[in-house]
């Protein structure tokens, strides 16, 4: 029987302490100690690649390429590679508080550009070889990632001085058609006047590789995994998307998109949702044998030690919508590549340690792929408790801890699109608290904080393998700390925590948790 084991869901950006932003610095690291701490064996943070539209890291410009608001500027600076009067950030750049995106980029993006010059002018002969070698293993994206970041940042600065903003100044509509197209001769001439700019983002992109690589060793050495998070689709408006067009739905003349993702109207939705994500064209990765799915599943496992893949129904059937459609209703479900997929990446990779997220309206054919592929799946407390009133049929409920009828399930209280578990129950009706009281056997006047922690321990408890508890819920931090409402933008992914939050009440709970449930049961729980 494998180990029961459980941790912690906080992503870098929520980290305190450091300017505008949570970094992979000394914070990152005192959270792992404090993980240590608390017995906790699994870290799992949201994609780590370089925020696109709404800040969304579900939205990002590379599924390869890390995100730069993520570097540490202090690391910078004892490695050498930066000046220290360089990094003092500006008065409205705070080190507490929710992060200020917009703030952040324009004053941390062209600073790293400094940075990476400095570098690059004044490293040592190993660092130096360290870079290179850089270049060298990750050519396959990194070139690619450096020529659409210098085009884009040319032609997003040239829409915004005519008056164009969002989705008309995209590569596809904005750019020169040479270069929209990815031709090579064009790519190759920018790459020749540009060189500086080019070599910039590659060693910012170093920069975070480096800190990344050094943040995930040191949470490996205490027997701390760390599950990375992936998106099934990718974003339009994306290095993944302009230089390998052919492996999705695309018009070659027009160079627009054919078709959208979205799921379907449905109980919460009478129009569904329209992601916007381009569907791939599964015909010519399969032709090409799914070789950039390899690559991508690759470099993930490269940096993290699990993957949750999100929204895993998508790969036995997606729902098509027509681009330029105004919402998700008129669209069909599409086979996808079910399980052919994953025994390619297999095939070439080996065992492969994934998580799928199967929630929402899951068919009998999706939970097959996943149980032939061996993936355990998701189970939400929070979902668990989602009916008005108690009844015989509420207690079928699949996210009930008893009827969790395998071990091969990851449990979460809530997610990254839930609200937390004390703002859920803040809002829910009494009717809704009545049950979770009865289930549990709470007292009648029992609040916010006894359900929240019940859920926590229901969690630990429960026969699901694996336990994962958000930040928010350990504190029971109230709905000031969600991270996401889907299908809105504008105030997302922002919360922060204190620095005092990360302190002995909340790693002492865990432990305790840990060893009366047996989980993490290695020589420090004992």
């Amino acid at each position: 029987m494998k180990e029961r084991n459980s941790g912690v869901l906080l992503h870098i950006t929520s980290l305190p302490g450091t300017p505008g932003i949570g970094t992979m610095g000394i914070q990152a690291y005192k959270f792992v100690d404090w993980l240590k701490g608390a017995g906790q064996t699994l870290w799992q943070v949201l994609p780590l690649g370089p925020t696109g539209y709404g800040d969304s890291p579900y939205a990002s410009f590379s599924t390869f390429a890390g995100n730069p608001l993520l570097i540490d500027l202090d690391d910078l600076v004892k490695r050498g590679w930066a000046l220290k009067d360089d990094i003092i950030p500006p008065d409205y750049i705070k080190c507490d508080g929710k992060v200020d995106f917009g703030s952040v980029v324009w004053w941390k993006v062209p600073l790293l550009y400094k940075c990476a010059a400095y570098f690059l002018k004044n490293c040592n002969q190993k660092d130096r070889i360290s870079y290179e070698s850089f270049k060298n293993d990750n050519s396959s994206w990194l070139n690619n990632f450096a020529d659409y970041t210098s085009i884009k940042k040319i032609y997003d600065e040239k829409a915004q001085k005519e008056g164009v903003s969002g989705t008309a100044s995209m590569w596809n509509q904005f750019w020169p058609k040479d270069l929209a197209s990815h031709d090579m001769s064009a790519v190759s001439k920018w790459d020749s006047e540009h060189t500086d700019d080019i070599e910039q983002i590659k060693v910012i992109q170093f920069f975070f590789n480096v800190q990344w690589q050094a943040l995930k060793k040191y949470a490996n050495s205490f027997g701390i995994k760390i599950i990375g998070d992936i998106p099934i689709f990718v974003a339009a408006d994306s290095a993944d998307v302009w230089a390998n067009r052919k492996f999705f739905q695309f018009d070659d003349e027009t160079l627009l998109q054919k078709t959208c993702a979205g799921v379907p109207p449905d109980y919460f939705s009478a129009t569904g949702q329209l992601w916007g994500n381009p569907l791939y064209d599964w015909d010519a990765i399969k032709k090409d044998n799914y070789s950039w799915w390899i690559n991508r599943i690759r470099h993930m496992l490269s940096l993290v030690d699990i993957i949750r893949i999100d929204h895993f129904r998508g790969f036995e059937a997606y729902w098509k919508i027509p681009y330029g459609s105004p919402n998700a209703i008129k669209g069909e479900w599409v086979k996808g590549p079910g399980k052919d997929l994953f025994d390619a990446i297999k095939a070439k990779l080996g065992t492969l340690p994934i998580i799928a997220e199967n929630l929402g309206v899951i068919t009998d054919e999706v939970e097959k792929i996943r149980t032939d592929c061996g993936f355990p799946g998701m189970k939400i407390l929070q979902f668990a408790f989602n009916n008005e009133k108690w009844s015989e049929e509420s207690s079928e409920n699949k996210d009930l801890p008893h009827n969790y009828t395998t071990p091969d399930n990851i449990v979460y209280t809530g997610t990254h699109d839930n609200d937390t578990t004390a703002g859920y129950f803040s809002s829910c009706s009494e009717e809704c608290r009545k049950s979770v009281r009865n289930y549990f056997g709470l007292s009648e006047d029992a609040g916010v904080r006894e359900l929240n922690y019940a859920l926590i321990r229901s969690a630990f408890s429960s026969t699901a393998q694996t336990c994962i508890i958000p930040m928010q819920d350990i504190y029971c931090i109230g709905t000031e700390g969600r991270m996401n409402i889907p299908s809105t933008t504008g105030s997302n992914w922002a919360w922060r925590m204190k620095p005092d939050q990360m302190n002995k009440n909340g790693s002492d709970m865990l432990l305790q948790f840990s060893k009366l449930y047996r989980r993490n049961c290695s020589e420090r729980n004992n």
